[in-house]
């Protein structure tokens, strides 16, 4: 187990109880019985028991076995449900249509994403002008169950070499392959313990990529507080590779990128999940030192672009929605920094391609999109079909066009193809799915928090609903770590819609939608705003009567698991149902797991101080299940090859829900077997995991069969 270096706290495992073969018995449901061991952790002179640590080993015969027997139960109560079957079929007709990407030119090729319909993994397509498109890279060959998965995808500046990550079974530690993209034979062999890395080339020599040292044994031990860059070099051992940066620098979070024009790598360095150290090294000067630009890590700064020695640079220094300025590397530090366009009051999300900047702003977290040329001249504005989110407008500097998507929660991603020059868009692919989208409507509200904040939300459903309080609804959130809820189409939800359902999607604090105020505004010891803003959400949903609490559900994953699990402990009357997946669920020992000291800028820790430690311990779902309460029906989600928020968040919430439920509401935990934080998961495990939501969900709301 990590180090837990608690300075003021001590942990002391007095006896370990893993018996799992009894059972006990509630008013519906036999759940398998949990035992408990004898642990006390020591906070701040606070005496703290932990009886489910030993679910913690995740390599134990006892935790195994738990696992079986959880499933068993929780599978066993979804099978009953009449029309499970019905919405899994529903899913997989409405899934199966023709998804392809946007064109992407590398070499003499232009290559492009397809999947047919079903298939668990995208294809990588490729053709020349006037041929007919080839398969490249076929993911879906990588394995029968489709449980290897495809991660990033990188060729040589030539185009002539790929070098491409796989996952297995979901987990965040990578392999990769290096292989001649004409013949399309594996070239050079197969790099392993890749983590938390992108792949960049330098021209076609190598590339570089990141990773920890591997620990042995459980993932869960894994030391996640020295990242290190790597140059490997085509036709040497991974083992002799260099380490660029990292080895005498303890960071926890290291990338290093090379600039479009094979000049520049830049190095971003990190120690949590926002503000982050840059240098920059030449890679024209042989054995040139690195040149520091930002040494601390008070703001997030990221080059975007160089023309020769001139550096573009998007900050969010002294401007909370960022801008980007100009340098010379020479003298690159911020005090030489000079405004190239300038912060607004939309956060700004820039993207290059063809000579350009597009500058996407976010207004109330819908997109709009400003053209600037090279010299920060506003070139214009960017006509877009409608009221959403676009995606892409990135390319080299020598295409002249560009692609871009346009999305929103009842219109399904179109892609288009922009002209820069000229500044016009057309239309080159629609979605082939089966979804009339003239039949629902999104709009968008603002309402009030506890504090008097005023939040947006947006609310989708099929026209014509009755404000009847009786609509099975879904409110979805986040909330964490500068993300934004764009609006977005989704497969799964045109089928919760077709049943009458409505979707509600709040943006609220601790999200990046109004910039780094906004995100700042749910940390720490203002984590509370997050979950009040979530409660009034569903507090004017009801009050406007789109549904009541006995038709509520809430939901949301990993972070948004964590709200998930806040809320329902903190109001459990207000929703009838709770779907806290892949969650942030034990407050006090998160930040003691493989990636979970990186979000300490979020969270703050139990260890930082006292104030802190009581801060966490009275919201940490796992800390504040209380026996004889009537909890919502709950399906916790996760995967047990989950090694970013390990599982054992959700089996210790899990045991706690089914000791302490008072009434008949099920507490389940529905546990993926193979499968990690959900990236990569194959389609045919996604449709399964849907149907087996919505099936619980609608069966806990009194409805009895499907429309």
């Amino acid at each position: 187990m990590k180090n837990f270096f608690l300075l003021m706290a001590a942990s002391v495992l007095l006896i370990g109880c893993t018996n799992t073969n009894s059972i006990k018995k509630t008013n519906k449901i036999t759940y398998p019985t949990t035992q408990k061991g004898k642990v006390i952790d020591v906070y701040f002179a606070d005496s703290l028991a932990d009886p489910y640590r030993w679910l913690e080993d995740d390599m134990s015969s006892e935790t195994a076995t738990w696992v079986i027997a959880q499933n068993k139960v929780t599978f066993g109560y979804l099978e009953q449900i009449p029309y499970r079957n019905q919405l899994k079929n529903r899913l997989e007709k409405v899934w199966n249509y023709e998804k392809v990407g946007a064109p992407f030119k590398e070499g003499d090729y232009t290559y492009f994403y397809k999947n047919d319909g079903l298939q668990n993994q995208y294809v990588i397509y490729r053709f020349i002008e006037g041929r007919e498109p080839e398969v490249f890279l076929d993911p879906n060959t990588f394995s029968e169950d489709g449980t290897i998965s495809l991660g990033s995808v990188s060729f040589s500046k030539d185009g002539s070499k790929v070098a491409y990550s796989i996952s297995e079974g979901g987990s965040d530690w990578r392999k990769v392959l290096v292989m001649n993209a004409e013949t399309k034979e594996i070239t050079e062999d197969t790099l392993i313990d890749v983590k938390f890395s992108g792949l960049s080339w330098k021209g076609n020599e190598g590339f570089y990529y990141s990773s920890y040292d591997k620990p042995k044994g459980s993932e869960l031990s894994a030391k996640t507080d020295q990242h290190k860059l790597y140059f490997h070099k085509l036709g040497t051992k991974q083992n002799n590779d260099p380490i660029i940066f990292g080895d005498k620098q303890k960071r926890r979070y290291v990338g290093g990128n090379v600039t479009e024009d094979d000049r520049y790598l830049v190095i971003s360095a990190s120690e949590s999940t926002s503000g982050n150290e840059l240098y920059i090294q030449d890679l024209k000067a042989p054995n040139s030192p690195l040149i520091t630009i930002m040494d601390n890590f008070d703001n997030d700064s990221y080059v975007i672009d160089n023309q020769g020695d001139k550096l573009f640079i998007v900050t969010n220094l002294k401007a909370p929605n960022k801008r980007i300025v100009t340098v010379d590397v020479a003298n690159s530090q911020p005090e030489n920094w000079k405004d190239f366009i300038p912060e607004t009051e939309h956060v700004l999300s820039p993207s290059t391609g063809s000579g350009y900047f597009f500058a996407e702003y976010m207004i109330d977290a819908v997109s709009q999109v400003k053209q600037y040329d090279y010299l920060g001249e506003f070139i214009r504005d960017i006509e877009l079909p409608g009221f959403g989110s676009v995606g892409g407008l990135g390319g080299k500097i020598h295409e002249k066009e560009l692609y871009y998507s346009f999305t929103n929660y009842v219109t399904p991603g179109t892609i288009f193809k922009y002209f820069p020059e000229e500044g016009k868009s057309e239309v080159y692919r629609k979605s082939a799915i089966d979804f009339n989208s003239d039949n629902y409507e999104s709009k968008q509200v603002f309402y009030t928090s506890k504090d008097g904040t005023k939040i947006p939300m947006i609310i989708t459903h099929k026209k014509g609903l009755e404000l009847n309080g009786k609509n099975p609804t879904i409110l979805y959130g986040y909330g964490g770590f500068n993300i934004s809820l764009t609006p977005s189409f989704s497969v799964a939800n045109t089928v919760w819609m077709e049943q009458g359902g409505v979707y509600a999607v709040p943006n609220i604090r601790g999200g990046g939608e109004y910039g780094k105020k906004w995100h700042k505004a749910g940390t720490k010891l203002k984590k509370q705003n997050v979950f009040d803003d979530f409660i009034a959400a569903a507090d004017y949903l009801i009050a406007n009567k789109y549904t009541s609490s006995d038709y509520l559900a809430i939901r949301g994953g990993s972070n948004g698991g964590l709200l998930v699990g806040a809320v329902m402990t903190q109001r459990p009357e207000l929703m009838k149902v709770a779907l806290p997946a892949v969650g942030v669920l034990d407050m006090l020992r998160y930040h003691t797991f493989t990636a979970g000291a990186g979000w300490a800028y979020d969270y703050g820790t139990s260890e930082q101080n006292k104030e802190m430690y009581e801060y966490l311990k009275g919201y940490s779902p796992v800390h504040n299940v209380k026996k004889g309460i009537s909890y919502p029906a709950t399906l916790v989600t996760t995967g047990d090859h989950d090694d970013r928020v390990v599982p054992a968040h959700s089996f210790k919430f899990a045991a706690e829900l089914q000791t302490k439920q008072e009434g008949d509401n099920p507490t389940l935990i529905r546990i993926e077997t193979d499968a990690g934080h959900g990236a990569g998961t194959p389609v045919t495990k996604t449709i399964e995991q849907y149907a087996d939501i919505y099936a619980f969900t609608l069966w806990n709301m009194g409805i009895k069969e499907l429309k």
